[in-house]
């Protein structure tokens, strides 16, 4: 004998069919299973509903009370709102101590000049990523903007470290001006009024806009809008069209922002021949991402300095990346073709992208160089055994260790 609950009887007395003969006559039935048979009685009905008064009753005074501190907390909702925004202040001001204190970062001096100076910039987010990396280190770089070098006109090949350069001196503006410490060794620049960036590469197909006019449309924004006091970073502004059209938007928007707007600026793109205009316009500075060779491979040394870039190693970048071979050899001879004999319509009235053209590297059959070929091709693959194929690689194995040791 049990006493159970479910939501359809209530409280209920449940008996196995075994010890039916011994249930009293005022015990009510109220259902029957293939097991069991359940019973109430007038007693535990009384107290099933003394159970759900109770309840009832709690749950008022209950609601009263959630009322009554509802009812106390209005009262002092300004004190509290206060104490919110205090909280949340004291809780950035303290991450911004001891991320300055632990990431050695600098106080910034921010004044109403149009100084713009960084010694030793850092990404805050690249820097951390390789904290975590003990073989890698982050390289700080220096960036001023005023005077001459107003506006920066960046070449370097890809991978180099252009864009990092170009956002971690807008997050450092970013971070002083929120009242935070930044991560260089110094840091004086003035009030930004406004910071605009176009960065990346990305389409609106909910919009129907392309690329190339999502491109526009942001760059518009940026030069309708810019005024001598903000601080404007733009990345490769052009490259979604053709390359005539491409170079000369990006080229009318540099002498727009060193012209007509005059703010600090820095601008990095592909297009080598956007140099030579810092012969023409007094305050643009031509910077590059310093490049090594060595040994026909390309070391990006993540280094900013003065000059320009005099090829793209995008090829390199290819081959980096894990294009096949062959692929990356067709194309350093297609683009040694282009290069010296261009036989594109009006490709002529392009100026030279670069100023020296690696070779391509040779395409090596290793069954040729270990001296393999002759052995493969006189072996017939339709008459070999399963033993016989292994003895033959193990065979190759065999030679191949012994040239290695050579």
């Amino acid at each position: 004998l049990k006493i159970k609950h479910n939501n359809v009887l209530g409280y209920h007395i449940e008996v196995t069919n075994t010890h039916l003969g011994k249930i009293p006559d005022y015990f009510i039935h109220r259902q029957t299973t293939a097991n069991t048979a359940r019973f109430t009685t007038v007693e535990l009905t009384d107290l099933e509903q003394r159970l759900n008064e109770a309840a009832d009753q709690a749950l008022l005074i209950e609601c009263a009370l959630f009322e009554k501190l509802l009812a106390q907390i209005l009262e002092q909702g300004a004190a509290l709102s206060q104490l919110s925004q205090r909280m949340s202040l004291l809780d950035v001001m303290s991450t911004f101590a001891f991320l300055a204190h632990r990431y050695d970062y600098v106080r910034p001096l921010i004044d109403e000049s149009k100084a713009f100076r960084i010694s030793g910039g850092r990404h805050p987010v690249v820097e951390r990523v390789f904290q975590n990396e003990d073989d890698k280190s982050f390289k700080s770089n220096d960036c001023c903007l005023e005077n001459e070098k107003l506006l920066w006109l960046i070449t370097g090949p890809n991978m180099a470290g252009k864009s990092t350069f170009l956002r971690q001196n807008a997050l450092i503006v970013v971070m002083g001006q929120m009242g935070s410490y930044v991560p260089a060794k110094a840091a004086h620049f003035g009030v930004v009024d406004r910071l605009f960036s176009r960065v990346g590469a990305s389409d609106d197909l909910a919009r129907g806009q392309s690329t190339f006019m999502v491109e526009m449309i942001e760059t518009a924004m940026i030069l309708n809008n810019a005024t001598d006091r903000s601080l404007v970073i733009l990345d490769e502004v052009g490259r979604g069209t053709s390359t005539h059209d491409g170079l000369s938007i990006a080229w009318a928007v540099i002498e727009h922002l060193h012209n007509h707007l005059r703010c600090r600026g820095l601008f990095a793109t592909h297009y080598h021949e956007l140099t030579m205009l810092h012969t023409q316009l007094k305050h643009l500075y031509c910077a590059t991402m310093r490049v090594k060779e060595w040994q026909n491979k390309v070391i990006f040394m993540h280094e900013m300095i003065e000059g320009v870039a005099d090829k793209s190693y995008g090829l390199h970048v290819a081959e980096m990346a894990g294009v096949p071979k062959i692929v990356v050899a067709r194309a350093y001879e297609l683009l040694k073709k282009l290069a010296v004999t261009p036989n594109v319509k009006n490709a002529s009235l392009d100026l030279p992208l670069f100023t020296q053209i690696s070779e391509a590297p040779k395409v090596v059959n290793p069954c040729v160089d270990l001296g393999f070929e002759k052995d493969i091709n006189e072996l017939c693959l339709d008459s070999l055994t399963p033993k016989q194929a292994l003895d033959f690689l193990y065979d190759l194995k065999q030679r191949l260790h012994k040239k290695e040791v050579a």
